[in-house]
Formats: C-alpha cells, sequence, structure tokens
C-alpha cells in the first residue's frame, strides 16, 4: 500500500529578530530547540513516533556540529531517533523539508520533524592566517622568552579579526558580495532605485497587515539577555514611508549604486520547525494536515546573477510537474533583494530571455503582483539563512488553509548560483 502524499501537519516558528536585537543572545541550537519544543506542545506527537529530524543551517556553530541533532536531543526526542543538517545557502529550510520527502518516497521513515535555523547574531569573527599563525606561536612557546620574542612579531593590524558574516555573503566564484549581484541584476534589466524602494515599501505594508496571521505562526521566546517575552517578528516597520526609504545610501556601490539596507533583505536570527509525514501515517493518526508537498525542483545558474534562480527553477519544476503559473494561487517567493524579485518577475514573462537562458519558444508566464508575497516578504520580515525555506512554506501552508485555496509556490535564489522551487497543495 502507498503511503501517499509527504503532508505538512503543523509547523511554528520562533520570532524573526534583526541582527544583534531581541535573540541575539541565542544559539542556532537555542532557537531551534525552542521551535521543535513549541511544536512538540502543539501538536501532542510522541515524540517515538518521529522516525528523523533534519534541519537545515548553514552559519552552523563551531561548539554545535550537527545542530539538528543536539537540537532534537535538546528537544526531549529520543537519543535513538537520528538527526541530520542539511545546507542549501538560502534554501536550506526547503532542503530539509525536501529530504525527508525523499527519505519517506524510498521507505526510509514515516514521521519527520523538518525546518532550519540560523542566528546571524552568533557568526564569529577571525582572524587573519598569518595572525592565527603568530597567536599559535606564543602559545607554543615554552618560556617567558620564547613567549616575549614571538609576541614582538605581532602587528596592530593582527589584532583586527574579519567579520565571518562577511565571507559568507561574498561568492567565491564570482567574488562578488551578495548585494553586488543584486547591483548587476538592477544594471542589466534596469530596475531603479524608485522601484526598488516602492517594492520594499509594499512589503512593509503587506507584513503589517498580516502581524495577527502572524502570531499563529509564532512561538513565545525568552531570551536571556531581556525580561520579557519576544512574541513578534521586529523588522517590520507599519510606518515605513516612501520618504524614509528614498534617504537611505547605496550600500555596495555608494556612487552610482540602487540597493540599499531598506530595499534588501534584513539579516535576522530565527528558527522554523514543522511535522511532516506521510498521508498514510497522518490518516492512522487522525491528524488534519495543512497541506501536501508536491513537487521539488532546484537548478544552477550563474553565480554572479544569484538572485535569478527561481525562474531557472521554476522552468525546471514546470517541465517535471507539467504545472504552470497559471493553477497557482499565490506565489511566496523570498524578498532577498527588491532588485533581484523584480529582476525575475521580468525574466519570467521575457521571450528573449525564455529564448536565450530557459531554450524555451515561450515564457514561463506573468506573476501578477497581488500573487506575491501576500503577506509581505524578507524585506520585512529578514532573512535568516537557513530558516527562511521552512518559513515561506509554513507560511502559505496556512495563507493555503485561510483561503480555502489549492495550490502555492515556494522559491528562493540562492547563494553561489542557484535556485529552489517548491509546489504546495491543499487539494
Amino acid at each position: 500500500m502507498s503511503d501517499g502524499r509527504f503532508m505538512i501537519v503543523d509547523g511554528v516558528r520562533t520570532p524573526f529578530c534583526k541582527l544583534g536585537t531581541d535573540l541575539a543572545g541565542l544559539t542556532a541550537d537555542d532557537l531551534g530547540r525552542i521551535a521543535v519544543d513549541a511544536l512538540l506542545t502543539r501538536t501532542g506527537i510522541d515524540p517515538d513516533s518521529i522516525d528523523e529530524v533534519i534541519f537545515g543551517c548553514v552559519a552552523q556553530p563551531m561548539e554545535t556540529p550537527n545542530v539538528a541533532r543536539v537540537i532534537a536531543l535538546r528537544a526531549g526526542i529520543p537519543r535513538d531517533v537520528p538527526a541530520a543538517t542539511v545546507h542549501r545557502n538560502c534554501a536550506s529550510g526547503v532542503e530539509a523539508i525536501a529530504t525527508a520527502q525523499e527519505r519517506m518516497m524510498v521507505g526510509r521513515g514515516s514521521v519527520f520533524v523538518v525546518g532550519g535555523t540560523e542566528s546571524m547574531s552568533g557568526i564569529p569573527s577571525f582572524f587573519k592566517a598569518e595572525a592565527a599563525q603568530k597567536f599559535a606561536t606564543i602559545t607554543r612557546a615554552r618560556n617567558a622568552i620564547q613567549k616575549l620574542t614571538a609576541a614582538a612579531a605581532l602587528k596592530p593590524s593582527d589584532f583586527s579579526p574579519q567579520a565571518g558574516l562577511n565571507f559568507g555573503l561574498t561568492d567565491p566564484i564570482s567574488g562578488l558580495k551578495m548585494g553586488e549581484t543584486a547591483e548587476l541584476l538592477a544594471r542589466e534589466h534596469g530596475i531603479t532605485r524608485e522601484m526598488q524602494d516602492v517594492f520594499a515599501l509594499e512589503s512593509h505594508r503587506r507584513a503589517a497587515d498580516a502581524v495577527e496571521k502572524f502570531a499563529a505562526e509564532i512561538c513565545p521566546v525568552y531570551s536571556p539577555h531581556s525580561s520579557r517575552a519576544v512574541t513578534a517578528d521586529n523588522g517590520i516597520r507599519a510606518n515605513q514611508t516612501f520618504d524614509a526609504l528614498a534617504k537611505l545610501k547605496p550600500v555596495f556601490d555608494p556612487k552610482f549604486g540602487t540597493v540599499t539596507a531598506g530595499n534588501a533583505s534584513q539579516i535576522t536570527d530565527g528558527a522554523v520547525a514543522l511535522l511532516a509525514m506521510s498521508e498514510r501515517r497522518a490518516d492512522q493518526l487522525g491528524l488534519e494536515p495543512l497541506g501536501a508537498v508536491g513537487d521539488y525542483a532546484v537548478a544552477g545558474c550563474d553565480p554572479a546573477r544569484m538572485g535569478l534562480g527561481p525562474v531557472f527553477a521554476m522552468n525546471r519544476l514546470f517541465q517535471r510537474s507539467g504545472l504552470t503559473l497559471d493553477v497557482v494561487d499565490f506565489v511566496e517567493m523570498n524578498e532577498a533583494f527588491a532588485a533581484q524579485v523584480l529582476a525575475v518577475l521580468k525574466c519570467l514573462k521575457s521571450e528573449q530571455f525564455a529564448r536565450a537562458a530557459l531554450e524555451r519558444t515561450r515564457p514561463l508566464g506573468k506573476l501578477p503582483a497581488e500573487r506575491l508575497n501576500p503577506n509581505g516578504g524578507a524585506i520585512a520580515l529578514g532573512h535568516p539563512i537557513g530558516a527562511s525555506g521552512a518559513r515561506l512554506v509554513l507560511t502559505a501552508l496556512r495563507e493555503l488553509k485561510r483561503r480555502g485555496a489549492n495550490r502555492a509556490l515556494v522559491t528562493l535564489c540562492v547563494g553561489g548560483g542557484q535556485g529552489a522551487a517548491l509546489w504546495l497543495e491543499r487539494t
């Protein structure tokens, strides 16, 4: 007997909070454990029935390798339940879901806890290699004279560590920072600063209107550095104005650029946990899922134009599934940058791009603004890299249920030149 479709039964997430703010005192495993604890409480699932825990995380803490295993054990999941951490940059949360789906399809489990976690505040700084070598020489010195001799070789510049976050947000192949890839797309596709700021303003407006919806997704978090529970995303600016956005200076190209802190995703901490299982198992347990995960596709593209990844992934997904944009009720697309999303929208409807880049005779189709990110996106909510994909899935499934709608598409660009796309279904 077939186990049927892969179902998402329920999900919960922490608030998404800006770098260095409300969640900064919590590690990636802290955040993941809090989300899993809340999921187990909310669903009442017996931890003994879980076959595996799979979490996405990009900047795994050095002190907690295989952070998914640490999360599982600290959340009280039995130690005989295995756990694995997956990493596909911005799509790591979706990768965790897809990995569990593949496990189910080959009979290697029927109940999974999946999700993603990221403490971007906790990403450490690093000393340059030659400075680290000097410090190591001091450590190995056997007496005071050797230590003083080694210390004399130190320079002031040796005490200036480099932020690990900058390494993670720079592509090693193209040499471009993620924001610089967005600037490239803005220039190539004629996307103005005004267009980006208008898009960013709408993201905040929609997210502000959806605060009560998000409350149903969020569990409270008690931070060791706060006297109160954190219960809401703190990046949404309900009073955001176009004039305020227009005053911000470009970050990546000060003279000619258009990408600012206001029209880019926020650097954020957060975690998401989802209970997923086979359709047959959900029936046996008498659970009503939020919806089903359909087909999934990833595709590669030019790392310097990584923001176009969703177009390539959607093209592959449509070829695999036979479905098109015409059947989707709405799309949840990660807002890495306003310029990146706007470039994707242009390429989706471009015949020239379809022929030259996708080897198609017709474009993928037009995506109306009202069907894109109905509750805002990462420009307002933030982008904890390992968790964002799972957040998109959770938000999309809850929105499908609220609307009584049938089908949504989740898609993300991926640093390094990839895209991911995933069908979600209620029927």
